[in-house]
């Protein structure tokens, strides 16, 4: 989806992972900004600091979200049973605030973008449900987390299709949690070959989309590309759109002239 022209460039805010301890940091890889701004974005680290109201603050500004890689979810926290002994679990506060993220973004019809643990935070904030160890949980299914590149299957007719050109890809995988159902809000558009749900994109919302496997770890000029100029794509027609709005709105504030008698 290209960007239109005489657009802003859109601002596509990242998250990050969090790295706890006396000083806490936000850890945010280069490769995810570095994907966005080949884009044609403007990208936007966001640290996992303060409440609802400030995200909601946030949200006035930014054009699109990139939710990106992560550690593992602390499943009984979310209602999904015990956390299995071999996660790296997400500090509570971070994986709070990452949901809260996700909610909104989903809300407000903000374009997002998921990968790996963006995508099944987008899909667990809305009824979905996760397989805590793989090929534990689903013997059928080979190592995912290795980083050994993956067999995709993409469903023909899907956004995500239309995005990569092609039916099916390698992917890098680095995950040992999965996907094992989603609500009736998402299309499931790509599995591995052992069955992993490997891509979903939301039925109503103009761009929500997430993906299990590792885009920005591709070579650049790959088909993984189209992820992100879609991303970017999307969010530069929502802030022509807003900018438009604004300009309105504008227009219709100032005084009418009327000629003295």
């Amino acid at each position: 989806m290209p960007i239109p022209p005489a657009t802003p460039l859109p601002l596509i805010g990242i998250n990050g992972l969090l790295d706890p301890g006396k000083t806490a940091r936000l850890n945010l890889p280069l490769r995810y900004a570095d994907s966005i701004l080949k884009a044609g974005g403007v990208p936007v680290a966001i640290p996992p600091v303060g409440g609802p109201l400030d995200l909601a603050r946030l949200f006035q500004h930014l054009d699109g979200l990139l939710l990106s890689g992560g550690d593992d979810f602390d499943t009984e926290r979310i209602g999904l049973g015990p956390t299995h002994a071999s996660a790296t679990v997400t500090p509570t506060e971070k994986q709070d605030w990452d949901f809260e993220l996700a909610k909104l973004a989903l809300e407000h019809e903000l374009p997002v973008l998921g990968i790996c643990y963006g995508m099944q935070l987008l899909a667990l904030g809305t009824g979905g449900d996760l397989f805590q160890h793989l090929p534990e949980d689903r013997p059928t299914c080979a190592d995912h987390a290795s980083g050994e590149p993956q067999s995709i299957r993409i469903d023909t007719g899907t956004k995500l299709e239309r995005l990569l050109g092609i039916d099916r890809v390698d992917a890098v995988c680095r995950h040992h949690q999965a996907l094992s159902r989603v609500s009736s809000d998402w299309l499931i558009s790509a599995k591995s070959e052992g069955g992993t749900i490997e891509a979903i994109e939301h039925k109503t919302h103009p761009f929500a989309l997430g993906v299990q496997w590792h885009p920005e770890l591709s070579h650049e000029g790959s088909p993984h590309d189209g992820l992100f100029r879609g991303l970017v794509g999307s969010a530069a027609m929502k802030a022509a759109s807003t900018t438009s709005r604004a300009a309105q709105r504008q227009r219709s504030a100032l005084p009418i002239a009327t000629l003295a008698d």
